[in-house]
């Protein structure tokens, strides 16, 4: 019994105030002078893969103990007990940790000096680095802390271990395990400490040294922080084996004293305390890392995209996903995941978006998508889209984000990226720095060999559809070059029935705006001059962009009162705005301004009639006639009204052209329009929400000299 009066104290009073500043200065410079690397380099992870192993088993099944589960050890793989590297390291290194298992067991047994037996134990590692030196440490503890444990745990069972357990003392541990507890829990919260700070130096090791090296600030401050980290590390384990050896032979005296549990505890303490700064180094050093690796990923795909290609797979593979871990793409013909395989050699449309599309955009897209299918031998159905969900990482992913994902993606018949996180950080940098991506969806083009041959054609696709096949900025250029300012290239695909009044000559007139009062008096007037003019009219509401309920209303009172035509879907009136202001957007995108482009002149006209709080009207004449009558109500009013006072000049000039010359004398020299686009730039709040209805609200940048 001896033994029990000398197990105690794992440290002495004085150090459980462990060093004052000046003295852990000293110790460590005491524990730097024991360090002489030699340069060899040790694989520590299959060690720490053991090491975690023996102290997962170890108090398993011991009446209150720390229990394990069983089913996961029965299930773990010991694929590092039967490795040939970890064979051949063990012959190198089985002689040290048997060294500091024996000066641990021998130091430790005597209840000598916790500091001077860390010495011995740094002095028996001084040729290791840093890492190894804790790992092999923690090595020849495993050894004792398991040997102790097997015998406790096959004593009940096994013969040899009965004996053994006998001859050590060891029975009374069973017996009164209950109020050994508080030691044991004490134990296993330091052992679990000095695993997760030894962990997390072999981490610092294992950094990819292209990406960091030891003179980077991160790993310099990390670097200054380990000797002290593993000096604690070490220091625990030797506290940890003095309370091991302390129950071994241990007396009625030693049981009933649990207050040494305090001890590991205010250990456990400070080890947690320099686990949490070691992990807020790693997590410093593995930022620098990403933003390394994010850097050349984004310099790679720039590379990538200046190179000429065989096809586009290459390209795509960047751009969507690299590895071939799995199909990243969805397919949504038939919903099922599909190859990157499926779009070699195709001419390929990115379709950019976050995850706030608009239900009208993606509603038109998807039938100018549909169309172009119905003739697969037609050259423009020879294209692909790919839908790509550009999403803040910043933000975390929750099952909100997830079904609003789902909804969009089952709503799409084109290919789609099979989940947003498979898109690279670096890839959202360059679709946002190189393709211009803020919030409004784009449509990028690559043609068969991964070229960028329009890096927006969304405007084209508006005006054109499919017409605009191959979607090049050629092919834009030379669909400009054919058109003119008529009623066709006005009012195209929003209602087939145009085209009937356009063949058989009719008078066309477009109308918009919100007053009702004055769509009344407009048709009125408008039907009236017609009839007086012996002038087929026919008349289309074409609501405000962004309708809303007013112009719905609007539709209502149009077909009960029998005023006019009207487009009964919103999401058309929605498009024919759009396709107005995609015009402007491809004229700008070639150069084209309003003082050197007629068609840019007309739009202008166009668009600020709609930013206007009154209503307007253009009227034309069919058979491609590009004359077209245009004002805002009250003047287009006016002039109806005062019909009696142009009517001789019909007959000599026509109806239209005798309305614009009236119109021209109406207008007054200050004449000023408010033009409203879509914003694109600005530093503005990228998202408001409305206060009324909770909706993300669009963000306008509004040109104004003076209100109307």
């Amino acid at each position: 019994m001896a033994l029990a009066t000398t197990q105690k104290v794992p440290q002495s009073r004085g150090d459980r105030h462990f060093f004052s500043s000046s003295d852990d200065n000293a110790m460590m410079k005491q524990i730097q002078g024991t360090h002489a690397p030699d340069g060899r380099e040790v694989d520590v992870k299959p060690f720490l893969h053991i090491i975690e192993d023996i102290f997962k088993r170890a108090g398993f099944g011991i009446p209150g103990f720390i229990q394990g589960t069983q089913v996961q050890f029965e299930s773990m793989e010991d694929k590092a007990l039967h490795s040939s590297d970890i064979s051949d390291m063990l012959d190198l290194l089985s002689y040290t940790i048997s060294k500091i298992s024996c000066e641990i067991s021998c130091k430790c047994s005597g209840g000598g000096d916790a500091h001077a037996t860390t010495v011995a134990i740094f002095n028996v590692l001084t040729s290791y680095s840093w890492d190894a030196k804790l790992v092999l440490a923690l090595a020849a503890f495993a050894v004792n802390y398991g040997e102790f444990w097997l015998v406790v745990q096959l004593y009940p069972t096994n013969p040899l271990a009965k004996s053994v357990a006998f001859l050590k003392q060891m029975p009374e541990i069973l017996e009164r395990a209950e109020s050994l507890k508080p030691k044991f829990e004490a134990l296993n919260n330091l052992i679990k400490a000095m695993l997760d700070v030894t962990k997390c130096i072999v981490e610092f090791k294992e950094l990819p040294s292209q990406y960091i090296t030891p003179d980077t600030p991160e790993m310099v401050t990390a670097t200054a922080h380990i000797p002290t980290a593993v000096y604690w590390t070490i220091r625990s384990i030797v506290a940890c084996a003095s309370q091991i050896m302390g129950l071994i032979g241990m007396g009625h005296e030693y049981i009933a004293a649990t207050t040494e549990a305090w001890e590991l505890s205010s250990l456990a303490h400070k080890v947690n305390n320099i686990h949490s700064h070691l992990m807020k180094q790693v997590t410093l050093c593995h930022q620098h890392i990403e933003e390394k690796r994010h850097i050349e990923a984004y310099l790679t795909l720039v590379r990538l995209f200046e190179t000429p290609h065989l096809d586009n797979i290459k390209i795509l593979k960047a751009l969507i996903y690299a590895k071939e871990d799995q199909l990243p793409l969805f397919d949504g013909s038939n919903k099922k995941r599909a190859s990157i395989e499926v779009l070699r050699r195709k001419i390929v449309l990115l379709f950019i978006t976050d995850l706030e599309i608009p239900p009208e955009e993606l509603s038109i897209l998807e039938q100018m998508y549909i169309e172009s299918r119905h003739q697969q031998s037609r050259p423009e159905s020879q294209y692909e889209v790919v839908w790509i969900p550009v999403v803040d990482k910043s933000t975390p992913w929750n099952a909100d984000k997830q079904k609003q994902f789902d909804n969009l993606q089952g709503m799409m018949p084109w290919y789609s990226l099979f989940h947003p996180s498979q898109l690279d950080p670096a890839v959202i940098r360059y679709i946002k720095e190189v393709w211009h991506f803020t919030k409004k969806p784009i449509l990028v083009v690559l043609d068969p060999q991964g070229k960028v041959v329009n890096q927006n054609a969304v405007h084209m696709m508006w005006i054109w559809g499919s017409v605009a096949y191959p979607f090049t900025s050629l092919r834009e250029e030379t669909l400009w070059r054919e058109e003119s300012w008529k009623i066709e290239l006005l009012a195209d695909t929003i209602d087939p029935i145009i085209f009937n009044w356009i063949s058989d000559g009719k008078i066309i007139c477009l109308f918009g705006g919100e007053d009702i009062e004055w769509v009344r008096k407009f048709t009125n007037t408008a039907r009236t001059v017609a009839k007086a003019a012996n002038v087929p009219i026919e008349m289309l509401y074409v609501g405000k962009s962004n309708p809303r309920e007013k112009v719905r209303k609007n539709n209502s009172i149009i077909v009960a009162e029998k005023l006019s035509h009207h487009l009964p879907d919103l999401t058309l009136i929605w498009f024919f705005w759009v396709r107005l202001e995609s015009m402007w957007h491809s004229k700008i995108q070639h150069g084209k301004s309003v003082e050197n482009d007629s068609i840019m002149q007309e739009i202008m006209t166009m668009l600020s009639f709609d930013g206007s709080e009154q209503g307007w009207a253009v009227i034309c004449k069919g058979s491609g006639a590009s004359e077209m009558a245009k004002a805002k109500g009250d003047t287009i009013y006016q002039a109806l009204t005062d019909y009696e006072k142009w009517k001789g000049r019909v007959e000599e000039i026509g109806f239209v052209p005798a309305l614009i010359e009236y119109l021209n004398m109406l207008h007054t020299p200050h004449h000023c329009n408010r033009l409203i686009l879509p914003g694109l730039t600005g530093s503005i709040p990228e998202k408001v929400v409305c206060a009324e209805c909770g909706r993300p609200m669009e963000k306008f940048i509004m040109y104004r000299c003076c209100t109307d």
